[in-house]
């Protein structure tokens, strides 16, 4: 079998292969790009692996003309732009000692300790710079079942990096086939080994629910993480149930996959180190949701998404139709302005009393929906 397309083809790709070839040293394509161009998806990162030692990449690189960064030099990665495309090049390994964190490795010149260590059957393909298809540990099988399954012992997998846990879950939302459901082996060692995620940072637990949320159906992956109790540490007091309508009313609606618009459905009270700005849009669709004002005033007061994301998210959560024309009556509200300005109750107020008084205007005026004129408010 083999992979093709304009990523593999590159100048710049190619060239940087054959300056490795030339001194005898082996370099393939691995992981996520081999992965997705075998289920026809888009490739936007191109990782390699070789077993040249990091030192004779950067060396042989540079000697070549290649723009050579050390990006992760303590773990045998290096990044090369060629031709202006950019490669994650990393060596041969196999792990030395894990913690649950982090892997202490040692360089390897043997594609299969390379291919055991990896996480899942489907990220451990590799492809020739040709575009050859190797297999070393049996994964395509899976992969083309879109079956996520561990490398080895799911246990063992897992306890060298508890991440993989949440992992499994996130590829099974974006890569696996609902109907055959999700690996049982691997499901019961999440569910036993949960209690480990409690030791990963907060930062990358974060970084793995905004991927899993943002995937087209996350909903069977969440309701699987919810009976093997893994949600509950991530997210106690969540509750996916909802997921499932809102993706329905999405995809009836052309309406793009949001982690924001889904998590506040859900809900929970888990730390996933969100920015201060993504916390405060949290905040502020979890406050809307039980409110009364329609999607014009929702247009005016939040925006356009935001408005769309509280719209979408009450219809599910409440189990009711969208309200007509919603789109459209956002977009309505987007656009509007608030007809009453403070010049127009000075000089009579001042200070708080104004500040109350344009307070009490606009809530009027949201509830008209958005109707009421200057000269109706002021009266």
């Amino acid at each position: 079998m083999k992979i093709g397309g304009p990523w593999t083809s590159h100048h710049g790709t190619q060239a940087l292969c054959a300056t490795l070839a030339l001194e005898g040293h082996r370099i393939l394509f691995v992981g996520g790009c081999v992965r997705n161009a075998l289920m026809g998806l888009r490739v936007s990162d191109i990782d390699m692996a070789t077993d040249a030692a990091p030192v004779t990449v950067m060396k042989l690189a540079e000697e070549a003309g290649f723009k050579v960064i050390p990006t992760g030099i303590d773990h045998g990665t290096v990044t090369v732009i060629a031709g202006g495309a950019v490669h994650e090049i990393t060596t041969f390994r196999r792990d030395v000692a894990t913690d649950g964190r982090r892997a202490t490795v040692a360089y390897s010149r043997d594609i299969a300790e390379d291919a055991a260590r990896r996480d899942f059957t489907m990220n451990a393909l590799y492809a020739e710079p040709s575009g050859e298809v190797l297999d070393p540990l049996g994964g395509l099988p899976d992969l083309l079942a879109h079956r996520v399954r561990f490398v080895g012992d799911p246990s063992t997998r897992i306890r060298e990096d508890y991440l993989r846990i949440l992992r499994f879950f996130r590829f099974h939302a974006a890569y696996g086939d609902p109907m055959q459901g999700i690996d049982a082996e691997g499901l019961a060692a999440c569910a036993a080994l949960s209690d480990g995620i409690q030791g990963l940072s907060r930062e990358r637990v974060g970084h793995e629910m905004r991927k899993l949320l943002s995937a087209p159906d996350p909903a069977p992956a969440l309701a699987a993480m919810q009976a093997s109790g893994v949600l509950a540490q991530v997210l106690p007091g969540a509750d996916p149930r909802g997921i499932g309508p809102l993706v329905h009313l999405e995809t009836l609606n052309a309406q793009a996959p949001r982690w924001q618009r889904r998590l506040c459905l859900m809900g929970g009270e888990g730390d996933l180190r969100l920015s201060r700005s993504e916390a405060a849009e949290i905040v502020q669709l979890r406050d809307q949701l039980g409110s009364s004002l329609t999607p014009a005033a929702l247009g005016w007061k939040l925006g356009i998404t935001p408005a769309s994301d509280v719209i979408l998210a009450r219809a599910a959560l409440f189990e009711t139709p969208l309200p007509e024309r919603w789109q459209a009556e956002i977009d309505r509200g987007a656009a509007a302005h608030f007809p009453v300005a403070a010049a127009d109750l000075m000089p009579a107020l001042q200070g708080p009393e104004l500040g109350a008084r344009l307070k009490a205007l606009e809530t009027a005026w949201l509830a008209s929906d958005l109707t009421l004129t200057r000269d109706q408010l002021l009266a």
